[in-house]
């Protein structure tokens, strides 16, 4: 049975919201977005596959200790005008002043009421299921994807980031969304030679006896995805709401990565064997997948291999960690400065994308500065709290 909610304009036009049972509903689920930036030259349609894999138990093991489901949002001639997701991560959503859910994957046409009829049918769903507030727009996952409202920096996004149009930010905020925390995203001129202190510093952290540092290879992908694992957890222990990422979680990040993944550009730090930061770099996909229009088909497939042979200028820094006893020692400089000396005689790479910080991360800010990162885009998590 679908799940039909109306609602109306002011010019007294019936909207009706549907939620996504089937093949035909999980079609207009994708489709509604590619209405939305039909007109935008800016935007990266996202694989369909990407999507549907967020809300695909099999391919999700979120789902494991969660719930989501999603609607789509059409006019009285049936016209695709918005789509939203709700989701509990049950892991998460008891560490706060209130039990709190999620909602995202959030697409609508620049009307108010549009807009809220999709945010408060997310809000009803988690409030039968027991939530109190819901954080948005954010992911039924990791957020390294899908995460954040973008306010500042429209510019061709990178592979996973979220893009949306600069009139979603009022729509939110007219809702009653406040901002949790910022996510900064820097931007990093490879052909500019680091400043000086930065490099001498890093270069002589490389050639500290007991520090080694060792890059990605495919063969051993259960060591360091075992050493990743380690080290993350430690790195991020202390941060508010910390939930321990799985192996399950690594596992499938890891996969995911695989098509696109240069060995060269992950980065592990040892010190005296024990394992001590991590460096995820990627190529950007988001140039190889931008004809592609989110389909991954043997057609998509052979644009896809083409543009990858052909290359990518850019790249994107996905995540970065260090334990807690080697911070302020170094380490994630002499990550960089190793795998700048990688990068630069391919003459491929121009720029590095490094996404995303939280306003709260002081020290990782700090090196982004020393570094001589630019800033590129800024991000809100939000979060709505019922009445």
């Amino acid at each position: 049975m679908l799940f039909f909610i109306l609602a109306v304009f002011r010019q007294n036009t019936p909207m009706i919201i549907t939620e996504v049972k089937d093949k035909a509903t999980k079609k207009t689920f994708l489709d509604t977005a590619r209405i939305i930036y039909k007109n935008d030259p800016i935007w990266v349609c996202p694989l369909d596959n990407d999507i549907e894999a967020v809300f695909d138990p099999a391919k999700n093991n979120f789902h494991k200790d969660g719930k989501c489901t999603r609607w789509v949002l059409t006019d009285a001639d049936g016209k695709l005008i918005g789509r939203v997701a709700a989701f509990i991560n049950n892991k998460k959503a008891y560490n706060y002043d209130q039990p709190t859910g999620g909602m995202g994957f959030f697409e609508c046409i620049n009307n108010k009421e549009a807009a809220f009829l999709l945010f408060d049918t997310a809000k009803t769903w988690l409030k039968q299921n027991g939530m109190q507030a819901m954080d948005g727009p954010i992911n039924f996952g990791e957020n390294d994807n899908f995460w954040g409202l973008l306010v500042e920096g429209f510019i061709p996004p990178s592979y996973g980031m979220n893009y949306n149009p600069p009139y979603y930010q009022a729509l939110f905020e007219n809702y009653g969304f406040k901002t949790l925390y910022a996510q900064i995203t820097n931007h990093l001129d490879i052909l500019k030679p680091f400043p000086e202190r930065f490099y001498k510093i890093a270069k002589w952290v490389t050639q500290k006896p007991g520090y080694e540092f060792k890059h990605l290879k495919a063969g051993e992908i259960e060591k360091f995805a075992a050493d990743f694992m380690e080290i993350y957890n430690d790195a991020w222990k202390d941060f508010e709401n910390f939930v321990p990422i799985t192996h399950a979680t690594i596992a499938e990040s890891f996969k995911k990565m695989k098509a696109i993944m240069d060995e060269n550009l992950i980065w592990f730090a040892y010190i005296n064997n024990e394992p001590a930061a991590f460096m995820i770099i990627l190529p950007d996909a988001n140039p190889m997948i931008k004809s592609l229009k989110g389909k991954l088909n043997l057609v998509g497939k052979l644009k896809f291999l083409y543009n990858k042979w052909k290359g990518v200028s850019r790249m994107r820094a996905v995540v970065m960690g260090t334990k807690q006893k080697f911070q302020n020692h170094g380490v994630e400089s002499a990550l960089f400065i190793t795998l700048g000396e990688y990068v630069l005689p391919l003459n491929q790479y121009t720029e590095l994308e490094l996404s995303w910080v939280g306003d709260f991360n002081d020290k990782m800010i700090a090196m982004h500065k020393a570094m001589g990162a630019q800033f590129g885009k800024r991000h809100l998590t939000m979060r709505y709290i019922f009445e």
